[in-house]
């Protein structure tokens, strides 16, 4: 049986202050189960909603509540490479502290199951042995970090990391050094998707992971670096469920690098891979789904009159070459994407490594593969706060703090959309695990379409924008009067972005697979 989404059965949910409270009013109506998978959960989140806060302060205390009702709830969240992601490898195991917590003290401990799985797939050993150097300079600059601290604080730092357990000993002094040998195959991919099924029935699916720095509402009013731009669906449909399902089952079975039991049933679109064993030097793995990626070079070449798009990182080759390819076969065709000004840790915490230099990189070589394309129908917008800037640096843009987007939203005309959790990259369309569903209703499309750029829009008629051969030129129109105007009195959140602070920050990597960034 198909799934069948439509406006009546499909809530978009703009902004963690939709969504959040959506997902606990979803939570707290389960009868018999939550399913649910995870790049970040965490327990300790705010409640949101008048209803939720009834039960408790934090999500800690709803799953508690639910679990003693005798709902079962079963999650897994994405482990990290402790090496290179110690800190996010720290917080997946927090979560899991956070489970067995409520498993102690539940009247119902076996009704939830909270795991740390790590993605299957490893650098291959050659490659391991060559990144072996940096690896072990990443393991000493956290090592320096308890360079004075007593043998209890390094036992609970070990304790609270235990992928670091088995690469460090301790030297005759007790202090702690990393192991010679072997050296570590470092892990190349993540569990990125952010999906839960409840009582088999409601799927809550998009880009939004569950923490507190994800919280954000419409209007972006809270310090820039705080702003979270994301967009989530809630679907009451149980064939989309059981499709879900069958791909987070997987993690249940104990094999989570198995392929699900059966192929992913469209509408519910995915990427999945496992290790690429047998290949010394190889720093990918092996895609064995990529639903996501076939639907969205699909659409493309489908459309016909304007495609829009909303994304955190657009740095897949393949798939500007297919915009590109679109827009010198179809005169008609027209181009919105809407991207941060920045990546995240490039604008807020300043990062200058290798690796966000060459996403930087690839995302400059992509925009020129689009505008050369394209032309005058392309418009690349980035939201900006309406107020004037203190600083002039990469949070910033043409005067005003950046808004973060981290939405994944693809419309195809009026006749297609995809909602996902996955970027526009190599790494999220070949590699890492992710979620998502297409829409072909055109009522539900029209309708996402006009939530999105009225969202951008503020106070403004979304009308001129939504299709049509004049609407490339509001758009265009929208940008430069904004850009001209005072940030306090533009109209919404869109300026047009700035490609150059990217390609001139941005760094050509040979021999490093596009895909992993």
């Amino acid at each position: 049986m198909m799934a069948d989404i439509t406006p009546q059965n499909c809530d978009i949910l703009i902004t963690a202050r939709e969504a959040f409270c959506a997902f606990e009013k979803a939570v707290l109506s389960a009868k018999s189960d939550i399913l649910a998978g995870f790049r970040l959960f965490d327990f300790s989140t705010k409640l949101r909603s008048d209803a939720a806060r009834e039960i408790g302060e934090t999500w800690f205390d709803l799953i508690l509540h639910k679990v003693d009702e005798g709902v079962v709830f079963d999650l897994t969240v994405s482990d990290f490479d402790p090496i290179v992601r110690t800190e996010l490898h720290g917080q997946a195991w927090r979560t899991v502290r956070f489970g067995e917590a409520i498993r102690e003290v539940s009247r119902h401990p076996d009704n939830i199951t909270v795991r740390a799985d790590m993605h299957e797939a490893r650098v291959g050993p050659a490659s391991s042995l060559a990144l072996w150097p940096k690896a072990r300079c990443l393991l000493d600059e956290t090592i320096a970090e308890f360079a004075e601290a007593d043998a209890e604080t390094r036992a609970q730092f070990l304790k609270e990391h235990p992928g670091l357990a088995d690469l460090l000993t301790n030297d005759a002094d007790g202090a702690l050094k990393p192991r010679l040998w072997p050296p570590q195959m470092l892990v190349p991919t993540t569990h990125h998707h952010k999906l839960a099924v409840i009582d088999r029935r409601l799927v809550y699916i998009g880009g939004l992971d569950l923490n507190d720095r994800r919280y954000d509402d419409p209007a972006h009013e809270q310090d820039s670096a705080q702003t979270w731009h994301d967009v989530q669906l809630m679907i009451d449909d149980e064939a989309l469920a059981d499709a879900a399902r069958a791909h987070l089952n997987v993690f249940q079975s104990g094999k989570p690098g198995s392929p699900p039991a059966r192929p992913p049933q469209r509408p519910f679109l995915a990427t999945r891979s496992v290790g690429n064993e047998g290949s010394l030097l190889s720093m990918a793995p092996k895609t064995i789904e990529q639903g996501l990626r076939e639907a969205t070079l699909d659409y493309i070449a489908q459309s016909r009159e304007l495609i829009y798009l909303e994304t955190q990182f657009f740095r897949d080759r393949e798939v500007a070459d297919a915009l590109a390819q679109a827009a010198r076969k179809w005169a008609g065709l027209s181009l919105v994407l809407i991207l941060p000004a920045a990546p995240e840790d490039v604008a807020f915490e300043g990062a200058d490594s290798s690796d966000a230099r060459y996403g930087e990189y690839m995302q400059a070589e992509c925009i020129s593969t689009i505008t050369e394309a394209f032309g005058e129908r392309v418009f690349i917008g980035s939201p900006v706060k309406r107020e004037r800037a203190l600083s002039d640096d990469r949070a910033t843009l043409h005067q005003a703090p950046l808004i973060y987007v981290h939405a994944k939203v693809s419309i195809f005309d009026d006749f297609a959309a995809i909602v996902s959790s996955a970027n526009l990259n190599g790494r999220s369309l070949r590699w890492d695990t992710e979620a998502g569903v297409e829409l072909t209703s055109v009522e539900l499309v029209k309708e996402l379409k006009a939530r999105c750029i009225s969202h951008w829009l503020a106070e403004g008629d979304p009308s001129a924008f939504l299709s049509g051969t004049d609407a490339i030129n509001a758009w265009t129109r929208l940008g430069s009067v904004n850009a001209a105007a005072a940030p306090e009195d533009r109209t919404g959140f869109l300026v047009p972005y700035d490609a150059e602070p990217g390609r001139r920050f941005g760094q050509k990597l040979p021999g490093v697979p596009e895909a992993m960034v």
